[in-house]
């Protein structure tokens, strides 16, 4: 990684485009292993995470991910979700957090010299530009690893770094039992989906890059 021990760095991950980047490479992240891994790099003077939540649900599958994120060394940025029916009547919950990230980066970048985007996003194209003239370098995570690409090509080439977080793995994989199906799935060369898998693929529904 492209990373000095002296300059000051902010992440800031868009959680459902990393979530939905992580699932289509086929591993979970260990979000302590990322903080520690940049913290390790870089004067690393906040991680902000951005993720909408849905108030009104006995139980939230993000919800102890979000607790635990609050807990150990993250930023939190929620806000409530937006329920509509789509075109073939299907129920989807959307949360987009665009604007809240856009406006914590610009308000950011008289703090830092670096800033690192988790997302593919490419309505951030401009928001990076606007950064990098006020002498901000930018790097920008996600990956082409898959069929389609998660990240947008314009947002790529207007980054100053682009790394593929499949390069990251090693670094920031969450470990799990082995005898997990995931694991054991993987082990044998095969794709693993539960349900739990289904209900979250529809709670972090992204925008396309």
């Amino acid at each position: 990684m492209h990373f000095y021990p002296q300059e000051r760095v902010a992440l800031f991950i868009d959680g459902a485009n990393l979530y939905a980047t992580a699932r289509s490479l086929g591993f979970d992240i260990d979000y302590k292993r990322l903080l520690d891994l940049f913290s390790g790099r870089c004067t690393l003077i906040r991680a902000f995470y951005y993720t909408a939540l849905v108030e009104d649900q006995e139980y939230s599958p993000i919800r102890p991910l979000v607790d635990w994120l609050d807990y150990n060394g993250y930023t939190m940025v929620t806000k409530p979700t937006k329920e509509f029916t789509d075109a073939a009547g299907r129920r989807k919950i959307k949360g987009n957090m665009d604007i809240e990230l856009a406006i914590d980066v610009l308000e950011m970048a008289q703090h830092v010299d670096h800033v690192v985007l988790f997302s593919g996003d490419g309505d951030f194209r401009r928001l990076v530009e606007a950064v990098q003239r006020r002498g901000v370098r930018v790097t920008v995570i996600s990956t082409i690893s898959t069929q389609p690409s998660m990240v947008a090509d314009e947002l790529r080439r207007q980054a100053d770094i682009f790394i593929d977080i499949e390069v990251l793995r090693d670094d920031i994989e969450r470990e799990l039992p082995r005898d997990h199906p995931r694991a054991r799935a993987r082990e044998e060369g095969l794709r693993y989906e539960d349900e739990e898998d289904e209900e979250d693929e529809d709670y972090y529904e992204s925008e396309p890059a």
